[in-house]
């Protein structure tokens, strides 16, 4: 048997809000660890993504994807929502913080529709995402580089 016939990814469809909760902080999580390689790990290897105006198929450009962002995102810290679900599929709020090299932060608001296979990979994941300069002594994203502490306040309670 194949890697991608045995990989499973817990909790598995079809999600309650439990699951679903889960399944976006761990999606966060991952993403804010910066690792392209490891986070392509949650998508199936045929994944098919639209980021902005991007189209992405399988791990290999998923990594290539992430690798390009987290070069010029910089300092990147994430917050997600759980906006939806339902069966196989997620809906997600997003907030991110960044800087580029000349030191300008960023806060990038955005939404993503995931749907996931029977395993727990996601197979399709569709972002819409819009930038906004900030000063940077309007970020709110502060905790070290990595995942967000279980005590840092999420999207709503941040008024975002």
């Amino acid at each position: 048997m194949s890697d991608a016939v045995t990989e499973s990814r817990p909790p598995l469809p079809p999600f309650d809000r439990s699951d679903a909760v889960q399944k976006v902080r761990m999606a966060e999580n991952g993403w804010n660890t910066r690792d392209p390689a490891a986070v392509s790990l949650a998508y199936t290897p045929d994944s098919h993504w639209r980021n902005r105006d991007e189209f992405i198929t399988g791990r290999e450009q998923i990594v290539a994807f992430l690798t390009r962002k987290w070069a010029k995102e910089q300092e990147y810290r994430l917050i997600k929502e759980l906006w939806a679900y339902h069966n196989k599929r997620i809906a997600v709020r997003f907030v991110y913080e960044w800087r580029d090299a000349s030191g300008q932060w960023f806060r990038s608001h955005g939404n993503e529709n995931w749907e996931f296979a029977d395993n727990g990979l996601m197979l399709a994941r569709h972002a819409s995402i819009n930038d906004v300069a900030i000063a940077e002594a309007d970020r709110k994203f502060r905790w070290p580089q990595g995942p967000r502490p279980f005590d840092h306040e999420g999207l709503s309670d941040l008024g975002l």
